[in-house]
């Protein structure tokens, strides 16, 4: 199993869609209901996919996941629902670690519990809890985790 990284490139488009729509699905489910789903290429942009980084893990030379990030928060990170639990999250997440200056954060939709245990392993911490408006789909409500990263001094 070999597992690289590399940054977005415009080809990667129609897997991304594919990997996003179905992960979604699973994030969804957990936390506000399948009825607030809509295709990555119905939100990219007014949602910023790519106002920040944007890299791509493949497997074995298939695209199995995309982070998207700053140097100060991941806003985006799906892996195929096909490929989970096989250090893709892992390594995308990492990637974004060792290139942070400082306090990394995100946010995990209440009830996606597999998620947050994930970033709890990986060293985030919860530190607050918000609900407003959906990332993605602003006509459903939704509550949400804000949990951070520092690096080790």
């Amino acid at each position: 199993m070999t597992l690289a990284l590399r940054p977005y490139e415009p080809r990667d488009w129609t897997a991304i869609c594919r990997i996003h729509d179905a992960a979604r699905l699973d994030e969804l489910r957990g936390s506000v209901g399948l009825e607030a789903f809509l295709a990555l290429a119905d939100t990219y942009e007014a949602e910023g996919l790519f106002e920040s980084d944007v890299w791509v893990a493949e497997l074995d030379g298939a695209l199995a996941g995309f982070v998207s990030a700053s140097a100060d928060e991941i806003t985006w990170l799906y892996v195929d629902p096909a490929l989970y639990r096989r250090g893709v999250a892992r390594a995308l997440v990492e990637h974004v670690q060792a290139r942070a200056t400082g306090r990394l954060e995100l946010e995990v939709l209440e009830g996606n519990d597999s998620a947050r245990a994930f970033y709890e392993r990986m060293g985030f911490v919860w530190e607050a809890t918000t609900t407003g408006k959906l990332a993605g789909n602003a006509t459903f409500q939704a509550t949400g985790h804000t949990l951070v990263w520092r690096p080790a001094r």
